[in-house]
């Protein structure tokens, strides 16, 4: 399936899964149709599995939207509380469309609290209280964390999915990498399936660092990375630079937000620093994920400036990132849109596209893990390995089938789209809007 059929699903008004590979483009497919929405004054709540993801797209956890907090369960005095707020109550009827990002790491049970709510909130049975839901993810990447022993039991395995009649959209297309090979590896880890050619592919690329110019290492510890940024930053000889976070809007909002923004809420850096963007401006040649080199410091404003790959050199100002409900900016803060990026743990990787990397997945720990550090990386030219574990490659077979399913959804709603001539399809799409609005 293309993004345009894709997004004409969407403004239909369908329950959708938008999935595809890494690298096939859904954030950009998300966000047009946030602005398409926008356009026709429909509010949209925009919200993520995890605090990092929804910084991304300038929403909350679904956690804090839904009100659920990080309960298990919700009882009857619990619906009723919520239900009680006005605040809550008016704050999710004023949005006909709900988006979450990132649900690879969404459990099936908190996918059914917010359904509870929905159901509570709107006084409506059907599913999620008859609103548009968009969920947006691919599950061959980390999955939901649960405790040491317990197999995870994915989103779409919750009742809540069966029952509402969701259209699979699977993106087809790839936009980050262009390279043959490595593109047939990643496709061959998503299989289960690795090569000898693949391994020897992979092989060939350890200890390759020494090529590679301005990479980031990822690393599946914390440690490791603070351990890393640390060392590399007090070996350059020079004046310390240091900008700090600024917040505004609702006070514990806020907070949430800096605790989750890829942005530090104490930025340090020296002429001579290895940079990542952590925000997207295509329109100064950067995205969240591109490398550089911090070569001055403006002279009047003091912001860095950063040479990436390509020989730009970017004066980095203030960035913004917001938690918006409808019109309204609920809060704010506001950090120079780099963090270190001598290294990076591969869960605050994922949603990046990275030109050089040096990977360590010696200490990989779950399913997914290694095609999500993998897959930030556009080719094998790019990528250097500094070690590979008996669980780096590992898929859960359960991923594998439900895989087969999402393929064959995608093909039937891709089906019913194309028996809809234009004129019928912009006709339902009107309708949908004038419908919610």
């Amino acid at each position: 399936m293309t993004q345009d059929d894709a997004l004409n699903i969407l403004k239909l008004g369908k329950n959708v899964f938008l999935t595809g590979a890494a690298g096939s483009g859904k954030t950009y497919v998300l966000n047009q149709y946030i602005k398409y929405l926008k356009k026709n004054k429909v509010n949209v709540a925009i919200t993520a599995s995890t605090g990092i993801a929804a910084t991304h797209m300038n929403g909350k956890t679904i956690h804090s939207w839904a009100h659920i907090g990080i309960k298990d369960s919700l009882s009857e005095a619990d619906l009723n509380r919520i239900f009680s707020r006005t605040d809550f109550r008016m704050q999710i009827m004023s949005s006909p469309v709900l988006i979450i990002d990132e649900i690879s790491m969404l459990h099936d049970f908190r996918l059914d609290l917010v359904d509870k709510v929905l159901k509570k909130i709107h006084q409506n049975t059907l599913p999620f209280g008859g609103i548009q839901v968009v969920l947006c993810g691919d599950l061959f990447q980390l999955p939901p964390v649960s405790p040491y022993g317990q197999v995870p039991k994915y989103v779409n395995e919750s009742q809540s999915w069966t029952d509402m009649d969701i259209n699979v959209c699977y993106l087809s297309e790839q936009y980050r990498q262009n390279d043959d090979n490595f593109i047939k590896i990643l496709n061959e880890i998503r299989e289960n399936e690795i090569s000898e050619l693949s391994l020897e592919h992979l092989n060939s690329r350890m200890n390759r660092g020494s090529e590679i110019k301005d990479k980031t290492r990822l690393f599946t510890h914390n440690v490791d990375v603070d351990a890393l940024n640390k060392k590399e930053l007090d070996k350059i000889i020079g004046i310390t630079h240091k900008f700090v976070m600024k917040q505004k809007g609702d006070k514990f909002i806020a907070e949430n937000l800096a605790n989750n923004c890829l942005a530090p809420v104490e930025l340090k850096l020296k002429k001579g620093s290895i940079v990542m963007f952590v925000q997207n401006n295509y329109k100064q040649g950067y995205v969240n994920g591109t490398i550089g080199k911090v070569v001055k410091f403006d002279s009047e404003t003091g912001f860095p400036v950063v040479k990436i790959q390509n020989g730009k050199k970017i004066t980095v100002p203030m960035g913004s990132w917001r938690v918006e409900d409808g019109e309204y900016t609920v809060a704010e803060i506001n950090q120079i849109p780099l963090r270190l990026a001598w290294a990076i743990t591969v869960h605050k990787s994922q949603g990046m596209s990275l030109d050089a990397a040096e990977i360590d997945l010696s200490k990989a720990f779950t399913s997914g893990m290694g095609y999500v550090a993998l897959s930030r990386v556009k080719s094998l030219e790019g990528l250097s390995l500094l070690g590979l574990n008996a669980n780096a490659l590992k898929i859960d077979p359960k991923i594998i089938e439900f895989d087969k399913e999402f393929r064959k959804n995608s093909e039937q709603s891709l089906n019913e789209l194309k028996s809809l001539d234009e004129d019928e399809i912009i006709k339902d799409q009107k309708e949908f809007i004038q419908s919610i609005n």
